[in-house]
C-alpha cells in the first residue's frame, strides 16, 4: 500500500472497434473507494444507488462502497477511439468502512502549471490547488502531464508516495520508470525531481502510512477472512446488502474464497 491507496488498475490503452468493446458487468465492492480517471475514451458508470454517470478524460468518478455497493462500467456506444485510464482503490479506515455507500462525479478539477508539466489534482492538495473530492483520510492523487524536461513536484513530508507511469518514461532519482511499474518514495521528503524524455504521463499518489492491516480478496477490502466470506455469501445470495444495478449485462458470479471451500 501507499498510504491508503491499495490497488491500481492501469486500463489500456485499448483500441475500440465495432467488434471490440470494453465493458465491466455488475460486481460488488466493500470497504473501499474506487477512483476512476481517464486519459482518453469514455465509460458509463451505473451503480446500485441508482447513479448513471458518463465519465470523460479530465473528470473523476468517486464511488464509496462502505458496507456494500455494486456497479458496472460500460462502453457508452463508442466503436472507435482508444480507452485509456486508471482505476485506483482507497482502503477506507474502520471509522468509515461500514458506513453507507455514496457516489460523486467531478467534471472539473484544479490544475497547476509546473516547469515542463501540467498537474491536475484529483484528490487532496498540491501547493495552492485543492480538489473538492471526498477524502476519508490524508491522501493525494495527481495526474502529471509531462512535456519533456525537468520537473519538481512538492511532496507532503508526512506522506509516502508512489509514481505510476502510464505512457512514455520518467527518470526519477536515477531510475527510469516505465509503464507497468510503480516507483516508491518513502516519507520525509519535501519534493521529488523527475525528468521526462519527451511527452509522458504519470499518476502520483501519496498519503499518511495506513495504520490498519487490510485483507483483500476479489473486490473486497476487509480486515479478516470472515468478513470476506460474509460479503461473498451476501453477493452469491443476491440479498439487499449490495443491491442491484440497472444494467443490460448479467452480474458477475464468482466461486467462493478458497478458505470457504476448504472449510466446507
Amino acid at each position: 500500500m501507499v498510504g491508503a491507496w491499495c490497488f491500481v488498475d492501469h486500463m489500456g490503452p485499448e483500441a475500440l472497434s465495432p467488434d471490440r468493446s470494453i465493458d465491466v458487468a455488475p460486481h460488488p465492492h466493500m470497504g473501499l473507494q474506487t477512483v476512476t480517471w481517464l486519459f482518453s475514451g469514455e465509460f458509463l458508470h451505473r451503480d446500485s444507488l441508482g447513479s448513471e454517470q458518463l465519465i470523460r478524460p479530465g473528470q473523476l468518478n468517486l464511488m464509496t462502497a462502505g458496507f456494500g455497493v455494486a456497479h458496472s462500467e460500460e462502453n457508452p456506444g463508442l466503436t472507435s477511439g482508444v480507452l485509456h485510464g486508471v482505476q485506483l482503490w482507497v482502503a477506507q479506515p474502520s471509522s468509515e468502512r461500514n458506513g453507507g455507500a455514496a457516489f460523486e462525479h467531478h467534471a472539473e478539477l484544479p490544475r497547476l502549471d509546473l516547469p515542463h508539466c501540467t498537474a491536475t489534482v484529483f484528490v487532496g492538495t498540491l501547493e495552492s490547488a485543492t480538489s473538492p473530492v471526498r477524502r476519508d483520510g490524508d491522501l493525494v492523487g495527481i495526474e502529471l502531464a509531462l512535456h519533456g524536461g525537468d520537473t519538481t513536484v512538492a511532496l507532503h513530508r508526512t506522506y509516502e508516495h508512489g509514481l505510476v507511469v502510464v505512457s512514455g518514461e520518467v527518470l526519477l532519482e536515477g531510475v527510469t520508470v516505465t509503464p507497468g511499474h510503480l516507483a516508491y518514495l518513502d516519507a520525509g521528503r519535501d519534493e521529488c525531481r523527475m525528468t521526462s524524455r519527451g511527452p509522458s504521463r504519470a499518476v502520483l499518489v501519496g498519503g499518511v502510512p495506513f495504520d490498519e492491516r487490510v485483507f483483500m480478496w476479489w473486490n473486497f477490502v476487509a480486515r479478516t477472512q470472515e468478513e470476506i466470506a460474509e460479503a461473498w455469501l451476501a453477493w452469491a445470495a443476491g440479498d439487499e446488502r449490495f443491491g442491484a444495478v440497472a444494467s443490460a449485462f448479467p452480474r458477475v458470479e464468482i466461486a467462493p474464497p478458497p478458505w470457504v471451500l476448504h472449510n466446507n
